[in-house]
């Protein structure tokens, strides 16, 4: 299996994973708050049917996707709610548009020439590196909707490709943040479901170690720091555990200590 197929895999799987939990919901249910602020279940979805679209687009539309590119720039701080209440419907309608969306964009991805460098929001991706932010947005989302619904996610393999996307990152997160580039590297230790995930050069003396789950709901923004077995030692790991964010755009808002451990 090529790299691009396995990550589409996972991909569907991990889409499979949230259908599971939505495509029963009572249509009352798609209307309870997440913990994103002032999102539903049901923009949750719509969120992820819009953001498929638009990776669709990058793969097969280029002059389409710049001109929602232009639209973003125009309103950057109001795009992305806008650009998922455009998709917003009733439950079944919606349902069947995330569905049919990310089939496209599958289809879309394994199409495209394998050199293809697709447009993105202030970055440019490879269809593998597309795959990859697509699994992430699925899992993020996924996690606010199992929150809302009281589920317990058991932690999968999957996982690995939020890993490493979020240890690619580490860049984005001071520049976005309006900090330095930081030169000293950063090693990452993580215990994922498969056994020991290393990131970054072995004689690194700034750390992250901790759970794998962990550091992807902190690097996704679904968990603050303090409610995380995560441990960053050396100034630059610990500066970055405050702004880690593995998806493009503006810094994200986070989300607010509870005390509780994941």
């Amino acid at each position: 299996m090529s790299i691009l197929a396995g990550l589409l895999s996972d991909l569907e799987a991990e889409s499979a994973d949230l259908d599971a939990r939505v495509g029963s919901l009572p249509a009352a249910h798609w209307a309870r708050l997440t913990p994103a602020e002032g999102w539903t279940i049901a923009h949750q979805i719509a969120h992820l049917a819009w953001t498929d679209h638009m990776a669709t687009l990058a793969a097969t539309d280029r002059d389409a996707f710049y001109a929602g590119l232009n639209t973003a720039f125009e309103d950057p701080e109001h795009f992305v709610d806008r650009g998922t209440e455009s998709f917003l419907a009733p439950p079944p309608e919606l349902l069947e548009r995330w569905r049919t969306g990310r089939a496209a964009l599958a289809s879309a991805l394994a199409a495209a020439p394998p050199s293809a460098k697709l447009p993105w929001y202030g970055t440019s991706m490879s269809r593998a590196s597309m795959a990859t932010a697509r699994i992430m947005e699925t899992w993020a989302h996924g996690q606010d909707v199992a929150d809302t619904l009281g589920h317990r996610r058991a932690p999968t393999d999957r996982l690995r490709h939020i890993a490493h996307l979020g240890f690619r990152t580490l860049g984005h997160s001071f520049l976005v943040n309006g900090r330095d580039l930081p030169t000293a590297p950063v090693r990452v230790e993580l215990v994922g479901p498969s056994g020991l995930w290393e990131y970054g050069p072995d004689e690194a003396t700034d750390r992250v170690v901790g759970p794998a789950l962990d550091f992807c709901l902190l690097v996704t923004q679904r968990r603050h720091r303090a409610d995380l077995a995560l441990v960053a030692t050396g100034s630059v790991a610990d500066e970055w555990l405050d702004i880690a964010q593995a998806f493009a755009g503006p810094p994200g808002a986070g989300r607010e200590p509870t005390g509780a451990r994941s």
